[in-house]
């Protein structure tokens, strides 16, 4: 089973969010579709613009807790090295 750490943003150079899960379709709809009060429903953080994929768990939340101690510039290269234009990657997921 694959896991996914994955940003989304408010907008391009918006409010930034970071997650982990094993379903990155379901976990960024949830995420659209207000399911879950937090963050990212206050701030209407949906858009998907960056994630990779792991093996094993214990590596994607590993990852996770690193990127959560970066700064904000990196994580802004980080997007824009697999994203430049910040498109919503949700699309993609389902074919």
């Amino acid at each position: 089973m694959p896991y996914y750490v994955y940003l989304l943003a408010s907008r391009r150079h918006g409010t930034l969010y970071l997650g982990v899960t094993n379903d990155l379709a379901r976990r960024v709809d949830e995420h659209k579709r207000k399911v879950i009060p937090g963050f990212s429903a206050l701030y209407d953080i949906s858009r998907l613009v960056w994630y990779e994929v792991y093996d094993r768990i214990d590596e994607a939340i590993a990852r996770e807790k690193s990127l959560k101690k970066w700064r904000r510039d990196w994580k802004v290269t980080l997007i824009e090295e697999m994203n430049p234009d910040w498109s919503d990657l949700y699309p993609s997921l389902n074919g």
